[in-house]
């Protein structure tokens, strides 16, 4: 049965409470290895600075607080897992009945486009992107990276990089929902590639080497996308197939959302 609105505000709250308890307990625990991550964070600039350069910072409070931030973005990738669940939970009941085995592998898939968008970030593009950066530098003009400036600069890139890398699952749920078919992807390939390079001239450092190591992958996925959108069409028709036949494949009851 089709739940009233209220009752979805009621659902969602729910969730939104155990994702952020999830990442409150993920936030606790990188707390206590806060200058360990930051580190961590700082090593692919660290690579292409001056031997003996450092960071800097300019206000007392500025190292605590960002200590801070890195426990709570670390909070939130370590919660990836339990955010994306209930993201899927929520949105199940709108799922037939035989779809919703895959709530799972969605999850589990989202976590690693989203874990590994962010780790192509860190290990491909930040070694080439800081090194344009660094290289300004010269006799008359010194780099003095502030801690705040380059914690900014360095997670906006790795969210972007990660929700970028969602782009497979995004597409078969606008499959899913007709919005997008295989041959109109197919169709609006040479746009998308150019999108592509659009975006990476957005989210990377203004240099060809950056924007195309962003463009390429993401060209990849959108090619990975058509199949998927492939895949979802086709199990959307079978579903549609199973609902015009009013039994459900699994359990005998119509097929219909819930």
């Amino acid at each position: 049965m089709k739940q009233p609105f209220m009752g979805h505000l009621e659902e969602l709250r729910q969730r939104l409470i155990i994702c952020a308890i999830a990442v409150g307990v993920g936030f606790v625990g990188a707390y206590f290895f806060a200058e360990q991550l930051f580190q961590l964070l700082i090593l692919p600039l660290k690579a292409v600075m001056p031997e003996g350069d450092r960071l800097i910072f300019t206000n007392l409070p500025e190292m605590f607080f960002t200590y801070l931030k890195v426990s709570f973005v670390t909070g939130l990738l370590a919660a990836a897992p339990v955010i994306f669940y209930e993201l899927w939970l929520f949105i199940a009941p709108g799922l037939y009945h035989n779809e919703r085995r895959y709530v799972i592998p969605f999850a589990l898939s989202s976590t690693v486009l989203f874990v590994g968008g962010a780790l192509f970030g860190y290990f491909v593009v930040f070694p080439f992107g800081f090194q344009f950066f660094v290289g300004f530098s010269n006799e008359y003009v010194k780099a003095l990276p502030s801690v705040r400036e380059y914690f900014s600069f360095s997670i906006k890139l790795l969210l972007a990089f990660g929700l970028v890398f969602e782009l497979p699952v995004v597409i078969f749920f606008l499959s899913r929902i007709g919005a997008v078919t295989p041959e109109t992807l197919r169709k609006k390939r040479k746009y998308a590639i150019l999108m592509t390079f659009i975006v990476g001239a957005i989210l990377t450092p203004p240099d060809v080497i950056t924007q195309c190591m962003m463009a390429v992958p993401l060209i990849t996925l959108y090619e990975v996308s058509i199949v998927i959108s492939k895949f979802a069409q086709k199990k959307k028709e079978a579903a549609a197939g199973d609902s015009e036949a009013g039994v459900d494949n699994e359990e005998g009851k119509p097929n219909e959302p819930v």
